[in-house]
């Protein structure tokens, strides 16, 4: 098929109204459809390149780590953005504990003695001001004082560490070198501390991130060789927020644990550039790494112990201090209780161009943007908040208190959460959500055009993300002896799955509310070090900046369409399927166990099943509505069992040895702390070879879906019962 015929199916078979097309508006009625097409055309027109380059280069002017005078000043002026733009804006302060650096020394004293870590360097930008922010460090670590002979275990996973063992050698009192990649650097510090090292380095080995993929910063968008990347290393997985208020908000009278008793890591780490790691990893002995761990410095890779010997000494200062969580909020018109958030992070490791300011830069022209339509009278169905959380890089701190400070409204009544961390770090769209989101992202992408191929953006998107649909069809009679064949259709635009790592966590792990997470990815070597800058965005990231004018239009699109849709567009339908989809990959990790009689999932994929089926009728019974302009008097019960199911979905006393974390279908990996784990609770219970507990964890996803399925049926018929619609 054509390229343009691949493009019109994908578009036809959305089904969407644009600006200018005629067609179904999924969830809105005929009467509503028409005037909410229009202002969301109206919308798209407003976001500019030249105003997001302006924010840009106005976010970046400084480093502004959270708690910092610098990040004061960048909560000032979003603030200011948000009330120039007419919006009813404030600034809420929690008091957390956060960790700064007095002193990082990495010292190298055997078999040749150098001094570190070595200074970043980066080229000034002209008109900005010098790199005054904080040293290197990983945030949480503790103090330390330590010398000890190095070992090199890859990645820092628990299987590096069983390869170690496996060869011999002990990390017990040695200090431990890894590289970043594959795992989230508190997973890393974790298992370090269970294997026994005295301390841990951390280093960006240019494999990675580095020359390997091309050249590097300021020629090139690659990580050069004293970009060090900073970043904290507690623990995702266990929850998250200020680690001395678990689960309660951290008010200035919050009751708040002793250090000794949080969840906070216990063997000194520091990170590393490659250009400091290279020497260590040179004066390495003992036998040689395979070739899996074998990075792209110009040395043969060996596990030690020594003879290279570090003086690791780090002198931190832990302290309650206070960030700043900005919030606007636009008053819903019909049902001001139900919220749509819209949250992107504000503070960084140091200017933070990609990481977060290019998702800062599409939420202030979204503010921008619903200013100037409230002024041509447009107003929301439902309350919208716009969000620019702090200390999300310490471990989603602003989001989270947030959330719990609003746990009980958000329970009830909240709608979804949109996030954008990196808005933009190249031209590819990536998106992850809760599969009920899933097709409105794809819907509200085929609205926006890609900027380098000028063609729809969800075409794009569905050929570099996508896999062609294998579809079984009759032949010409359709009978059923007719014979068959087969046919590839155009690909769906993938949507991944949610794990953690940034500001849904708390929304869709914790509460139960539908979130969904996007932005555009590239070559992005730079990340968390003084290098991500307003030079690198310019030439690198987003040159000329329309691709942060697109992110703002899908922001703002999306959340119009569930802010102002008459029935809320979340396909649960999808969502059971892609449920069956993981029970069915259970299904094989159990048959590749030999153990389907241990843990039977027939009950479960039945559950799955008529969940689908009952989610299908709701996508007909709405389908009938826009076709027909049926008179939904009581469509507001659906929308509360749409809004409800989310919720079902959590586990009443949230995962085992995690209960923070609640929801049966994702979860972040305890070793993993970034990739979702799908079914995690049983997933989990096998890992640990724990069979009872897997199958109560299994009964406990199936009372989950059995509770959803309940509200959707009973939500559907009293809204039908209300209708004309049949």
């Amino acid at each position: 098929m054509r390229l343009g015929a691949v493009t019109g199916v994908l578009i036809a078979g959305l089904g969407v109204l644009g600006a200018g097309r005629t067609g179904p508006l999924r969830g809105f009625l005929p009467a509503e459809a028409r005037r909410e097409a229009e202002f969301e055309a109206q919308f798209r027109r407003l976001p500019t390149p030249d105003r997001a380059g302006e924010d840009l280069r106005v976010l970046t002017q400084e480093p502004h780590v959270a708690g910092t005078p610098g990040d004061y000043r960048t909560a000032q002026f979003v603030l200011n953005q948000f009330r120039a733009s007419g919006l009813d804006a404030e600034i809420v302060d929690y008091r957390v504990l956060l960790a700064y650096p007095r002193r990082v020394k990495v010292d190298l004293v055997e078999p040749i003695r150098r001094r570190g870590p070595t200074p970043e360097n980066s080229t000034r930008r002209r008109g900005g001001k010098g790199f005054d922010g904080l040293l290197p460090y990983n945030a949480y670590s503790p103090s330390g004082d330590v010398s000890a002979e190095v070992v090199y275990a890859n990645y820092g996973m628990p299987q590096d560490y069983d390869r170690l063992k496996s060869a011999g050698i002990d990390v017990a009192g040695k200090i431990v070198l890894v590289r970043y990649g594959r795992c989230f650097r508190g997973v890393k510090a974790r298992v370090a501390e269970d294997r026994g090292a005295a301390g841990l380095l951390i280093y960006s080995d240019p494999a990675d991130d580095g020359y390997r993929f091309g050249e590097v910063f300021p020629r090139g968008p690659w990580r050069p060789p004293t970009a060090v990347e900073r970043g904290s290393i507690l623990s995702l997985s266990d929850y998250s927020g200020d680690p001395v208020t678990p689960g309660a908000v951290a008010t200035k009278r919050a009751r708040r644990l002793p250090m000794g008793k949080a969840r906070l890591p216990r063997v000194p780490t520091a990170p590393l550039s490659y250009g400091d790691a290279e020497p260590i990893l040179e004066h390495l002995e003992g036998p040689a790494a395979p070739p899996d761990w074998q990075g792209a410095l110009p040395l043969n890779y060996r596990f030690g112990p020594g003879p290279s010997k570090v003086h690791l000494k780090l002198s931190m200062d832990f302290r309650v201090r206070p960030i700043w969580d900005v919030e606007a909020r636009i008053p819903g018109a019909e049902h001001p209780e139900e919220w749509v958030v819209v949250g992107n992070h504000r503070d960084a490791w140091g200017y933070g161009a990609a990481d977060p300011a290019s998702g800062t830069a599409p939420l202030l022209a979204v503010a921008r943007g619903f200013g100037q339509l409230l002024q041509q009278g447009w107003r929301p169905k439902r309350t919208i908040i716009l969000a620019s959380w702090d200390a999300e890089e310490f471990g989603l701190i602003g989001s989270t208190e947030w959330a719990e400070e609003h746990a009980a409204q958000l329970a009830q009544h909240g709608v979804a959460y949109v996030n954008v961390d990196i808005g933009v770090c190249g031209p590819h769209f990536n998106a992850a959500a809760v599969p009920s989101l899933s097709r409105l992202l794809r819907e509200v992408a085929a609205e926006v055009t890609d900027p380098n191929s000028g063609r729809p953006l969800v075409a794009v998107w569905a050929e570099e993300t996508g896999a062609p649909k294998k579809v079984t069809v009759a032949g010409a009679d359709a009978s059923p002896r007719a014979s068959v064949s087969q046919r590839f259709e155009p690909p769906d635009a993938s949507v991944r799955e949610l794990g953690s790592g940034s500001d849904y966590t708390p929304f869709l792990e914790h509460l139960g509310v539908a979130s969904a997470n996007f932005g555009f990815e590239g070559p992005y070597g730079v990340y968390h070090s003084e290098f991500d800058n307003f030079d690198w965005m310019a030439n690198f990231g987003d040159p000329a900046f329309r691709y942060s004018a697109v992110a703002a239009q899908i922001l703002g699109t999306l959340t119009m369409r569930l802010a102002d849709a008459d029935l809320l567009p979340l396909d649960y339908e999808e969502y059971g399927k892609a449920i069956q989809g993981y029970l069915g990959e259970l299904q094989a990790v159990l048959r590749k166990l030999h153990a389907e009689d241990k843990l039977p999932t027939e009950d479960a994929l039945r559950a799955a099943a008529l969940f689908t089926e009952t989610a299908a009728r709701v996508n007909r019974a709405v389908e009938r509505g826009e076709e027909r302009g049926g008179d939904w008097r009581d469509k507001q019960r659906l929308n509360l069992a749409l809004i409800q199911l989310e919720r079902d979905f959590l586990a009443p006393n949230g995962l085992p040895g995690r209960s923070w974390f609640r929801h049966v279908f994702y979860a972040p990996g305890v070793y993993t702390g970034y990739a979702a784990v799908l079914v995690p609770g049983v997933r989990e219970a096998l890992e640990r070879g724990d069979w009872p507990l897997a199958g109560r964890q299994l009964d406990e996803v199936v009372r989950a879906i059995h509770r959803a399925s309940d509200d959707l049926r009973r939500g559907l018929e009293e809204s039908e019962g209300a209708t004309s619609v049949r």
